[in-house]
C-alpha cells in the first residue's frame, strides 16, 4: 500500500514537471532575458539595450562561435517584438506562441542592425578605409536639430530616408573604365605608344527610390556639430559602393538654459524684496528634477552662482557632470513709492550706514 502512494507521488510529480517543461516550450524564447532589461523597460531603454548588444554579438565579431548566428537572429527577434507596442502587448499576454498564432512573429525582410548601423553594418568601416581602389559614392552630410533635453537625458530620434538604390535591369553596360597604354604600329621599325580607354561589360542597373527608416541616437552629452554616421547610406556607386550618410547634431535654442560645454547658465529673476531679504526657490531642470536655492543675504543684480553637478553629462564620462550657473536679475518696483514707503526705505538705510561705521 505504501508503495502505491510512493509511486502516485512520483508519477504526480513527473507529470508536473513535464508540464512546466512544456509550458516553457511553448510559451517560446524569453525575449527581456535575451536583451536583458526589465518589463517595464521602456522603448529607448530597448533600443538602447538592443544597439549596444548588437554590436558584441554580431556574427562577424564571433566567428569562433557557432552559435553566434542563432543568438544573434534571437536578439533580432526579442528587439523586433518588443520594439512595437501591439506586438509587445501580445507578448506579454502569452508569449512568443500568441505572435505566431497571430501571424506577428519575426519578419524575414526585418533587419534592425541595419536601422542603427547601416547597410554594411558596424563592423563595415575596417575594410572599407584599407580598399581605396574600390570606388564609391558621395557622402551625404544632414543637420539633425535635437532639444536640450534630448542632449541631456539621450534619446533615439527616427528619420525615414529616401534613398536612390542600385537594382539590375535589362542589357548590359560599359563598366570598370580605366587608361591603358597600348602600342601602335605605324610602318616598318616604327611605334607609338598611346592612352586608350578599356571598358568591361557588365549587366545593366537602374536606379530605384526606397525607403528606410534609421534610428539615430541621441547620446546623453553630445556636443553640436558631433556627427553620428551611418554606413552605405549615402549616395550609389554604380561601379563600386554607396557613400556614407552622416547627421551633423545641432542644439535647438532653449528658452531658459544655454549650454557652453559640459556647464549651463540660465538667468533668474527676483523682486526688490527677495534680494534685500533672502529667498528660497526650484529651478526645474531639463529632466524636470528640481534643483534648490536659498539665499539668506542680501542679492545684487547680476550676482551669479554655481551649483556643482547640475550642468550637462560629460559624453565620455557620464557620470561626470558640468555645472549650473545662475545669474540674478532683480526687478525694482514699475509703480510711484507712497512716502510711506520711502520713509521706511530712508531709515533702512541709516541704519546700514551707521552699523558700517
Amino acid at each position: 500500500m505504501k508503495m502505491n502512494v510512493s509511486k502516485s507521488k512520483f508519477l504526480l510529480f513527473f507529470n508536473v514537471l513535464l508540464l512546466m517543461m512544456l509550458e516553457h516550450v511553448l510559451a517560446g524564447r524569453d525575449f527581456y532575458k535575451i536583451l536583458n532589461v526589465d518589463k517595464t523597460a521602456n522603448t529607448n531603454q530597448i533600443k538602447k539595450a538592443y544597439r549596444s548588444l548588437a554590436k558584441d554579438l554580431h556574427p562577424d565579431k564571433n566567428k569562433d562561435d557557432p552559435l553566434a548566428q542563432e543568438k544573434f537572429q534571437d536578439l533580432g527577434a526579442a528587439y523586433e517584438a518588443l520594439s512595437d507596442t501591439e506586438k509587445r502587448k501580445k507578448y506579454d499576454q502569452c508569449g512568443e506562441e500568441c505572435l505566431q498564432k497571430e501571424g506577428m512573429g519575426s519578419s524575414g525582410g526585418f533587419d534592425p542592425f541595419a536601422s542603427f548601423f547601416g547597410d554594411f553594418g558596424f563592423f563595415g568601416t575596417g575594410g572599407r578605409e584599407q580598399g581605396q581602389e574600390t570606388p564609391r559614392g558621395s557622402d551625404v552630410t544632414m543637420d539633425l536639430w535635437v532639444t536640450l533635453e534630448e542632449l541631456y537625458s539621450g534619446n533615439f530620434v527616427e528619420v525615414v530616408r529616401n534613398k536612390p538604390v542600385i537594382k539590375p535591369a535589362r542589357g548590359t553596360r560599359k563598366c570598370n573604365c580605366r587608361k591603358e597604354m597600348v602600342t601602335k604600329s605605324l610602318g616598318p621599325g616604327r611605334f607609338q605608344m598611346m592612352q586608350q580607354t578599356v571598358c568591361d561589360e557588365c549587366p545593366n542597373v537602374r536606379l530605384e527610390n526606397e525607403e528606410k527608416v534609421l534610428e539615430v541616437e541621441i547620446e546623453p552629452g553630445m556636443q553640436d556639430g558631433q556627427e553620428h554616421r551611418f554606413i552605405a547610406e549615402g549616395e550609389p556607386h554604380v561601379d563600386g559602393d554607396p557613400g556614407d550618410l552622416k547627421f551633423r547634431i545641432r542644439t535647438m535654442p532653449h528658452r531658459i538654459f544655454e549650454r557652453k560645454g559640459d556647464d549651463l547658465y540660465t538667468n533668474v529673476t527676483i523682486s526688490l524684496v527677495d534680494a534685500l531679504v533672502g529667498f528660497e526657490m526650484h529651478i526645474t531642470h531639463l529632466d524636470n528634477h528640481k534643483v534648490h536655492i536659498v539665499r539668506d543675504k542680501v542679492t545684487w543684480h547680476g550676482a551669479r552662482i554655481r551649483k556643482k553637478g547640475e550642468g550637462m553629462p560629460n559624453y565620455e564620462y557620464n557620470n561626470q557632470r558640468g555645472t549650473l550657473y545662475v545669474t540674478f536679475d532683480v526687478e525694482f518696483p514699475k509703480g510711484d513709492l507712497s512716502e510711506e514707503d520711502k520713509n521706511a526705505i530712508k531709515q533702512i538705510g541709516r541704519a546700514s550706514c551707521r552699523e558700517r561705521v
